[in-house]
């Protein structure tokens, strides 16, 4: 991409990463072409002096409710999950800081010889003095997806808007694969998302944004360019508002 660009339109994002997108082609694991990939556009925004707080996914390696199947207790298999999601922050972390970018993981459970325990305060400072900081275990509650801890620590943080970056371009009618007719929304409110249950966040995320007034842009992470056109204020995927 070029990176000739103009103004940033966002000073403060908080950018989500599914786990499922840091695996690639492969659909398990970690593709390091992929989280260099990323990386590289973080480092850029990052350049520009955008401040960066990433909350990552880990459905790579489990995801409590499906890959629990009802045969493990469901806070234990949360519990599980959010282990998922720090070995996801510390690869991304490792990159980022093989590129000389600054970077602090943060975990919502605490494991003190690993990350630090997220403190707001200190999330905030790290993130005014030019820090990626990478959130980690959701929100530290079994129940509660990262789509929600994303929206909750964005809130906390005071981010300008929420980047989804997924695996599909934007927010659909119906689900694009199986409904040759499903019609791309450029932008939805979040009363529409939820009364036609499309499939965007899950609805306690959804709500939280919306009590929030937080807007969220959703786009493919495909080309990982677009987390860097996104923040310029191109019109990429769907804004929900």
């Amino acid at each position: 991409m070029d990176n000739s660009s103009s103004t940033p339109k966002y000073k403060r994002v908080l950018l989500k990463l599914s786990g499922e997108a840091l695996a690639g082609e492969k659909t398990f694991g970690l593709d390091f072409n992929v989280i260099e990939e990323v990386c590289k556009v973080v480092k850029d925004c990052n350049q520009m002096g955008v401040e960066i707080g990433i909350v990552i996914g880990g459905g790579n390696f489990w995801r409590g409710v499906k890959d629990g199947g009802g045969k493990m207790e469901r806070t234990r298999a949360d519990h599980m999950g959010m282990l998922a999601t720090v070995m996801n922050c510390l690869a991304v972390a490792d990159v980022l800081e093989q590129m000389d970018v600054p970077v602090r993981v943060q975990t919502a459970v605490e494991m003190r010889a690993i990350a630090e325990p997220y403190i707001r305060l200190k999330a905030d400072k790290h993130l005014s003095l030019g820090r990626v900081v990478i959130f980690g275990c959701g929100t530290g509650s079994p129940y509660f997806s990262t789509d929600t801890a994303a929206v909750l620590r964005a809130a906390e943080i005071n981010a300008d808007v929420i980047l989804l970056a997924k695996n599909v371009d934007g927010v659909y009618s119906a689900d694009p694969k199986k409904d040759p007719d499903a019609v791309k929304y450029d932008s939805i409110s979040y009363d529409d998302v939820l009364a036609r249950h499309l499939a965007v966040m899950d609805s306690t995320a959804t709500s939280l944004s919306m009590d929030n007034s937080i807007p969220v842009i959703l786009f493919a992470l495909r080309d990982p360019w677009n987390i860097k056109r996104v923040i310029l204020g191109e019109k990429i995927g769907t804004v929900v508002k």
